[in-house]
């Protein structure tokens, strides 16, 4: 486990990539959302 493994937090840091181990914020989800239009509010 570290920098080279991509289903760790350390990997996915390193590589600037999002998933389970390392999720966005919701708040930055909710946001994207509406400015793409697909928040059915």
């Amino acid at each position: 486990m570290g920098k080279g493994d991509l289903k760790s937090r350390r990997g996915k840091i390193n590589r600037g990539t999002f998933g389970a181990s390392r999720p966005k914020k919701e708040a930055n989800r909710q946001t994207r959302k509406a400015k793409m239009g697909l928040d059915k509010k």
